[in-house]
């Protein structure tokens, strides 16, 4: 007797859309494609917009058939459904020599020409690390790059909402050129969140260009700037004032050793800005800048500033100490810093009860970093002032240097101060700590 009931189903045959689509969301591209193979159903929802909103493509720069063909899908995919990409970005990872960089450029105009016709929904955009002051970028092929991505930005500077060109290295110039495409069809832009840390060159006095000013007067609701300090200057803080005010949240400001920090900025431009954008957090990331004059010109006591990172970067010079900026400077921010960072090769200058008065007294400090040659007694003290709630401290994370080949000691009296504390480090901080011989 022939049976004649239809087969049974897979479970999956009755899986929801939506919980089919999510499945999706974890898959890769290939696995995607491969799964789109099952059924008509299955097919569907290869096509479904809301797992194509989101796309990151890597230019490996390394030659490998593997990189090779899964940058050609990856582009493929990106054409096909780059209709629904809300955000964008691109990886340029370690190009080697000129033929790459021409490539990338070729790829780049294609891809963003076909985005600029077919896509009316991106709203973010990330280009990292181009590096277009690399010798590998001939000036040809760095013209065209740069009028591509002119044209693109102009297209959708009205629908774009966060621009990151973080790392471009470009001169003034072609930077203005750049970020005024975003309000070259109103002359004025809304975007609100553009990260243009290292956006310029080297060795750049960007904050006394015209072309600059006028070129930031444009933006008229920034909530988020990241940027360097080589563009700061009386009349920028005057711009975001009268342009941004309403809206301005976070300033995140670089200060490079290699970049002009000797501009005289203003302590009352800062108070007026500060005035008329009362939600504004400014965050500072120094980098080998520690000399107490430098820092003194820059952290001025008006400024509303949230975060502070001090980096040496493992380098020791015996011409500035850590003692005046942690006793002078820093504890002007003790009603409102909330993150501290410091990595210091201060093995000249021991700094214990310096860095410990000053996380007493900022009353908001909850992250506490630092990497510095520190004593082990300094983390039960201050283990013992937040036990007894003289601090706040959510996090601590700290690289204690030191000048031994052999650690072990250290290493023992630190277990021995997490079993001492292990009951308020286990329910209330994310605490790390160790030692780290610097020899």
């Amino acid at each position: 007797m022939e049976d004649d009931s239809e087969p049974k189903q897979s479970s999956w045959a009755y899986l929801p859309d939506v919980c089919l689509r999510h499945v999706f969301h974890w898959l890769d591209d290939r696995d995607r494609s491969r799964a789109a193979l099952v059924c008509k159903k299955w097919s569907c929802a290869m096509y479904s917009g809301s797992l194509w909103r989101c796309r990151t493509i890597t230019f490996y720069g390394q030659p490998s058939r593997a990189r090779t063909l899964e940058f050609q899908s990856a582009l493929w995919y990106t054409k096909k459904f780059g209709k629904y990409l809300k955000h964008l970005e691109i990886k340029l990872s370690n190009p080697y020599n000129t033929p790459f960089i021409k490539k990338f450029q070729v790829i780049m105009r294609r891809l963003l020409s076909h985005l600029g016709k077919c896509n009316s929904h991106l709203v973010s955009l990330s280009i990292k690390y181009l590096e277009l002051d690399c010798l590998i970028w001939k000036n040809v092929v760095r013209a065209q790059f740069i009028k591509n991505l002119a044209a693109f930005l102009k297209r959708k500077s009205n629908q774009l909402d966060y621009l990151n060109l973080k790392g471009a290295r470009i001169t003034l110039e072609e930077g203005c050129e750049l970020l005024n495409s975003l309000s070259s069809l109103t002359n004025r832009s809304f975007i609100s969140e553009i990260n243009i840390e290292d956006f310029f060159s080297l060795h750049l006095s960007v904050y006394s260009s015209a072309l600059f000013h006028q070129t930031m007067s444009k933006f008229h609701g920034l909530t988020i700037l990241t940027f360097n300090y080589n563009c700061i200057s009386d009349e920028l803080l005057d711009i975001l004032r009268e342009h941004s005010s309403h809206s301005l949240c976070t300033l995140n400001i670089k200060c490079h050793i290699h970049d002009p920090h000797g501009q005289v900025v203003s302590g009352m431009s800062w108070a007026n800005l500060a005035k008329r954008a009362p939600k504004l957090n400014v965050n500072f990331f120094f980098e080998r800048v520690m000399k107490h004059d430098h820092l003194a010109r820059i952290l001025l006591v008006e400024i509303p500033v949230r975060s502070i990172s001090l980096r040496s970067c493992y380098f020791s010079d015996p011409d500035w100490t850590m003692r005046p900026t942690l006793t002078n400077l820093l504890p002007a921010y003790w009603h409102g810093l909330q993150k501290l960072t410091l990595e210091l090769n201060n093995d000249h200058e021991l700094l214990d009860n310096e860095l410990l008065q000053l996380i007493l007294s900022c009353k908001r400090l909850l992250f506490l970093k630092v990497w510095a040659f520190l004593s082990v007694s300094f983390m039960e003290r201050l283990l013992q002032h937040r036990a007894e709630r003289k601090c706040i401290l959510t996090t601590i994370k700290v690289r204690i240097y030191t000048a031994q080949d052999d650690s072990t000691e250290e290493e023992q009296l630190l277990a021995d101060i997490y079993r001492k504390f292990k009951y308020l480090i286990d329910s209330e901080l994310n605490y790390f700590v160790i030692t780290y011989p610097m020899v």
